[in-house]
């Protein structure tokens, strides 16, 4: 896993919790706490990370996960706020595989961020297929109710199929409410 992600769980825990809480989180993960944008850090130590994080956030690592997507989302859009301007949700999410990962990779040679397949008939809801071996599908629906906040738009998250539950992809289901 790239060293951003790891930067972006560090800037959602400070804002959310203080210096303090990210130093005791490292601490209750063993982990060395010093990541580079364009290190390459171990999937373990991530989620030693996020299953260290104050209890505030989730019970499970996937109440876990999606608080970090959805608190790591406004971070992001500050890093990157060309995907974010003049569009809304229904446009940003095709950006993903056409966009936004294709320069990941390019940035952070050697990232592998996950492929999505979007299926929209415009209507009130949208099916985000996610495939990665890494099964942080949750990470994925915090990621879309956080980018959704961060665009002024509401949006309910569900999985039809999951991995986890031994499907071949995660089908994330973002309901639009009337």
């Amino acid at each position: 896993m790239k060293g951003i992600i790891f930067n972006a769980v560090e800037a959602a825990v400070i804002r959310g919790f203080g210096e303090d809480a990210w130093d005791d989180t490292l601490d209750a993960a063993s982990a060395r706490g010093a990541y580079t944008s364009l290190g390459n850090y171990d999937d373990d130590e991530l989620v030693a990370i996020i299953e260290a994080l104050p209890a505030e956030v989730g019970a499970t690592l996937p109440d876990r996960l999606r608080w970090v997507g959805a608190s790591a989302a406004p971070i992001l859009a500050e890093a990157f706020p060309q995907f974010f301007e003049g569009v809304d949700l229904r446009g940003f999410l095709p950006m993903l595989n056409h966009m936004i990962h294709p320069e990941v990779r390019k940035l952070y040679p050697g990232a592998t961020p996950p492929d999505f397949d979007i299926v929209d008939d415009g209507g009130s809801e949208i099916s985000l297929l996610y495939f990665s071996e890494r099964k942080m599908c949750a990470l994925a629906e915090g990621f879309t109710l956080g980018v959704a906040a961060q665009l002024g738009e509401e949006v309910n998250v569900s999985q039809a199929s999951c991995m986890h539950d031994g499907a071949e992809t995660c089908d994330i289901r973002i309901l639009f409410p009337a």
